[in-house]
């Protein structure tokens, strides 16, 4: 018998891993304070949750293009296109002379993650095959989130010494770096796709779309994942802001103590990642992302009952192993019931979808936390965590893995294979 000696993540998922890596250090630099600079530079809490729901607007209205211009020009070349819009919005991060200037730093930010994010994953199934997806997966997701340890942590340090302004020029340095490698990798001839670029049409996008509504709405695992996705992205994103100021005023943390938690949720993502990669191979999606939903469950129940450092610890750790175990699994289930030519699209419009039902939630966050109190946001995401966990269980059910019927992939009526043509 001879062994497959070829390493999980080969050289081209190296150098794209590198420019992820650099430019997600500086987005959790920024991301991670992003909410305490604008109180410093004069908002109040509503004006932070205003000005993130007005941000949110541009990856609504362009992840569809984005996931349809990576299936037509390829996936390093959408990505180059929008890290280079996306480094001015940091630009305008470091010389901000009021919080006013935040939202439109963030508006071309979100440019990069319309376009970029739905070439992130479908970029990653390309380079691996699907019996060894789940591990590929879990892997790329380990390295790429050691961000998640590095940029908040580092975040912390330089703001705490040095001022936000320091924190946000590295963060900035950091993306520019990024974008020099993305630029040279979506043109250099080494990395061309296997698949020849097309020219991008409106007839191509109306088919695509039409084919990728159809999937949507067969009501078998691609409308469950949808469903929980939109149950998980609206209720986080009525606390994703919220969290550094819960530690400030309910927890009475320094923004160095608020990176180093930050920090050691990335550790325990990193190590959940790695470890549901794994699982994903042996087991099933369905078991790990249920997993997930309780864990987050159960990370966010110790952060309400937290009123000191070591209570917040724990409950960014445990968090943090929730979020680990759902991304290479999520990615992996999405990548076997897509099919490639449409995987962009996919993630585009999960997107584009998700991203208008959240539109309004950063917002509602910051009223139940001024009009209820600080833990009504909370608990609302501890309820859509446990809602999702039983839903996955029960839905996410592939034939091959699960032993379950035909029938359950694509619904009433359709074929039972992970991918249509």
């Amino acid at each position: 018998m001879i062994r497959d000696e070829r390493p999980l993540i080969n050289a081209n998922l190296r150098w794209f891993l590198l420019a992820m890596i650099l430019a997600n250090v500086a987005g959790q630099m920024g991301y991670s304070m992003l909410s305490l600079y604008m109180v410093d530079l004069g908002a109040d809490v509503a004006q932070v949750g205003l000005a993130f729901t007005l941000a949110s607007l541009v990856p609504t209205g362009l992840q569809i293009l984005g996931g349809w211009l990576s299936d037509t020009i390829g996936r390093l070349r959408s990505i180059a296109i929008g890290s280079f819009i996306s480094v001015f919005g940091w630009l305008i991060f470091f010389i901000a002379p009021s919080w006013q200037w935040v939202p439109i730093g963030l508006g071309l930010d979100h440019v990069s993650s319309s376009i970029v994010g739905p070439s992130f994953s479908a970029y990653i199934a390309e380079q691996c095959g699907e019996e060894e997806r789940g591990r590929v997966f879990g892997l790329t997701k380990s390295v790429y989130m050691i961000v998640t340890v590095v940029g908040p942590a580092l975040a912390g340090f330089l703001a705490y010494r040095l001022g936000f302004r320091s924190m946000m020029f590295v963060a900035f340095t950091l993306f520019a770096a990024a974008t020099v490698v993305r630029i040279w990798m979506g043109s250099a001839a080494r990395f061309a796709p296997q698949r020849r670029p097309a020219r991008p049409t409106m007839e191509g996008l109306r088919t695509q779309m039409g084919g990728m509504f159809g999937l949507l709405l067969a009501g078998g695992i691609l409308t469950w994942i949808w469903v929980t996705d939109a149950i998980g992205d609206t209720a986080f994103n009525l606390i994703g802001q919220l969290y550094p100021l819960y530690m400030v005023d309910i927890g009475g943390l320094n923004v160095e103590q608020i990176g180093w938690l930050n920090a050691s949720w990335g550790a325990a993502t990193v190590l959940a990642s790695a470890l549901a990669g794994w699982l994903t191979d042996r087991r099933s999606e369905r078991t790990v992302i249920t997993a997930g939903f309780l864990f987050e469950a159960a990370g966010m129940v110790i952060l309400l009952q937290a009123g000191a450092l070591p209570g917040f610890l724990v409950a960014m750790v445990v968090f943090g192993l929730g979020v680990g175990c759902l991304i290479p699994a999520y990615d992996s289930l999405i990548s076997k019931v897509v099919p490639d030519d449409r995987r962009g699209l996919a993630y585009g419009l999960f997107g584009t979808s998700l991203g208008l039902l959240s539109l309004p939630f950063p917002w509602i966050g910051a009223q139940l936390w001024e009009r209820i109190g600080p833990p009504a946001p909370f608990w609302v995401t501890v309820a859509a965590s446990v809602i999702s966990a039983p839903i996955a269980w029960l839905k996410f059910v592939r034939p091959e893995k699960d032993g379950a019927p035909a029938t359950t992939l694509g619904g009433e009526g359709t074929a039972a294979e992970p991918s249509l043509d």
